[in-house]
């Protein structure tokens, strides 16, 4: 009995037949007592049993090949209601014909106004049919929220034909544990009607609405979700203290239906989401299409992202090199899944042993080397600059040499915005390794590294000599969401452990930008590039971390200082409070594309090349503040902060004190 009032299994198709049934002959009587104005003595006389089974056997077939009895009663819509319509019409047509044929003929009975009887007959049957659908349905809603014990009262944001989609695929689900209180409108013409039995509020009712219903959350479809009036709605609901939850656009339902899986909490990544990038893909296509492309770092955030997108423009061949084995796998099983027909080679190796790294030029003959390796963690690197070096400088001098010797159309490094102005250790080498791909885009060839080039020219067979002119192009950018380590996974299991929250300054602030648009700027920057050029991406306005995790902190329905607390921990070494994207002595050309520009470089003098073989070679040595020094000395724009290296920026101004005196 409980299984029967939980609709846990629908009724069997052929009772709902048989009730479709008793339903006509129930119709058809009444209008054929209607019709004889209740006259039973006339009504008996007149062979009513013999009409009534007549029609009732004309129906059964016609409502049986329309297959109206196999919908699910409480599923029911305005489809199924012309669909009943219809049957009950085409009934009408053919009962005429059988009375004159059959009724007339075999029993010489001519005592009925069919007209009337059938034109009554449609409305009364037609209306019967639909209430007994309608009142399944009701009381199916009924049986089932009174039977949730923990319901959540929530909004629909909207009231256009999304909002009633979402509206209908909540109610519909089995495992529903939503009540829908109403809608929610920005636009007062649209407020307080009825919908769906739903009424629609104002914006301005929502603190009310909070009270008196005691709303929880608010349903909104995630698409252009920086929409205005979208923002302004997720922020009076986070100052509230009603969760946002987001559902895909409903091309992207499950089989048509939304599954209440796809029901997410909105995060902090969809809100700094901003307009869609428009990229060439006509252009990229042309240009990768059919290329073997090398992707350095490729089980990394960028390197991953880089690698599904230069998959969907068909090169020939994908090679993902990384040195960490079980992300690379991770990343190999998931676009050979995406992407099965495509030649995609693994490659395990560190970007700072020459020798392995020689392998995949020489095996496979990259045309374009997308170079996404690198240590990026500013404390990590300014406790091991010996390890910034030679990753980041020297694994990117190796990569970048051997792109020249084996004639490599395209070198693109993907820099930082910490390497402007820097402060620290990290963004100092990708500043170091960005003048070393300066360097080879101004003089080519003359200053490849001797010993490799002496080591490929003795294997004449693989052909590799160097003279082709590799075009080095260099993107700058700063923090990508969802990147490993970056703050916001971090805060994420912070809020989820209760807290508190560990925020450095109460004034740093950051750029954002999403993976898949920075890597989209990255590919069109590839192609756009004519070689020697430093791209710098629009990446929007800066965000103040405390605003970030504030809002982090609302959206898991929480109240800062109240569930969650804000610690302030102080600025890590070599942290600054603000990125910055341009040197104060580098100013931007604009490009075809609005999201880049290109940085007018400082040039690099050809002395650069022959200190950062002397970093190089220090950095082997382990010796850190001979290291930093050497690397103050090669950008003389870094300046420490909040580090043990600061001493060495007073030792060497007061050594340019002194030589300035003299």
């Amino acid at each position: 009995m409980k299984q029967f009032l939980s609709f846990a299994r629908p009724v069997p198709r052929w009772v709902i037949l048989v009730i479709d049934l008793l339903i006509t002959g129930f119709s058809f009587t009444l209008s054929y007592f209607v019709v004889k104005q209740f006259e039973f003595s006339e009504i008996m006389r007149g062979h009513f049993f013999v009409y009534t089974l007549l029609y009732c056997a004309i129906s059964l077939p016609v409502f049986y090949f329309m297959r109206i009895h196999t919908g699910m009663l409480r599923f029911s819509n305005v489809y199924d209601v012309m669909r009943i319509s219809l049957a009950v019409l085409i009934t009408g047509v053919l009962y005429p014909l059988a009375v004159i044929f059959i009724v007339n003929r075999e029993y010489h009975i001519n005592s009925l106004n069919i007209s009337g009887v059938l034109l009554i007959n449609f409305f009364i049957s037609c209306t019967l049919h639909m209430m007994l659908r309608s009142m399944v349905r009701g009381f199916y809603y009924l049986v089932k929220q009174n039977a949730i014990v923990l319901k959540e009262n929530v909004l629909i944001y909207g009231s256009n034909t999304d909002a009633m989609l979402v509206k209908q695929a909540i109610e519909s689900s089995i495992t529903n544990k939503f009540v829908i209180a109403g809608f929610l409108e920005t636009d007062v013409n649209r407020a307080n009607v009825t919908i769906q039995q739903k009424r629609v509020y104002h914006l301005r009712e929502l603190s009310l609405l909070k009270a008196k219903k005691k709303i929880d959350k608010l349903i909104l479809m995630n698409e252009q979700l920086d929409n205005n009036d979208k923002k302004v709605v997720i922020d009076r609901c986070l100052q509230f203290g009603i969760k946002v939850l987001t559902v895909p656009p409903s091309d992207q339902w499950i089989y048509g239906k939304l599954s209440l899986k796809q029901i997410q909490e909105l995060r902090i990544e969809d809100l700094l989401q901003r307009e869609p990038i428009i990229i060439n893909n006509e252009k990229i296509s042309s240009e990768l299409t059919g290329k073997r492309i090398l992707i350095t770092g490729a089980a990394g955030s960028i390197g991953s992202e880089i690698v599904r997108q230069v998959l969907s423009f068909n090169p020939e061949m994908v090679i993902m090199c990384d040195q960490a084995e079980s992300p690379l796998h991770e990343i190999q099983l998931e676009v050979e899944e995406k992407f099965p027909k495509a030649d995609i080679k693994i490659f395990i190796g560190n970007i700072r042993d020459r020798n392995r790294m020689q392998i995949p030029f020489r095996e496979f003959r990259p045309h374009f080397v997308f170079h996404a390796a690198a240590y990026k963690h500013v404390p990590m690197m300014e406790k091991h600059p010996s390890e910034a070096i030679l990753t980041n400088v020297m694994g990117t001098k190796i990569i970048a040499d051997l792109s020249v010797l084996y004639n490599v159309h395209k070198f693109v490094m993907i820099s930082t915005d910490k390497a402007v102005n820097p402060t620290n250790v990290m963004g100092t080498s990708k500043r170091i390794a960005e003048m070393y791909v300066q360097s080879l885009s101004s003089v080519a060839d003359n200053l490849v590294d001797q010993t490799i080039m002496g080591l490929i020219n003795s294997d004449n067979k693989n052909g590799a000599n160097g003279n082709t002119r590799t075009k080095f192009i260099t993107t700058r950018f700063g923090n990508v969401l969802g990147s490993n380590g970056s703050v916001i996974p971090r805060f994420r299991q912070q809020i989820q452990n209760g807290g508190p929250v560990t925020v450095t300054h109460p004034e740093i602030t950051r750029y954002f930008m999403t993976i898949p648009e920075a890597v989209q700027l990255v590919m069109e920057a590839a192609i756009m590039g004519k070689g020697a050029e430093i791209f710098v991406f629009d990446m929007g306005k800066p965000v103040k971390i405390v605003d970030l995790a504030l809002k982090m902190i609302r959206l898991a329905g929480l109240t800062p200082d109240e569930d969650i607390k804000i610690v302030y921990s102080g600025l890590r070494p070599g942290e600054k409070l603000y990125e910055e994207l341009l040197n104060a002595e580098e100013k931007t050309l604009p490009t075809h594309h609005e999201k880049i520009k290109i940085a007018k470089i400082i040039p690099c003098s050809h002395k650069v090349v022959r200190d950062i073989e002397d970093l190089i070679s220090m950095g082997r040595l382990e010796d850190n503040y001979g290291i930093v020094k050497k690397m103050k000395e090669l950008v003389p724009e870094f300046k420490s902060k909040n580090s043990q290296y600061e001493k060495l920026d007073l030792q060497l101004n007061k050594a340019f004190t002194a030589t300035a005196a003299d």
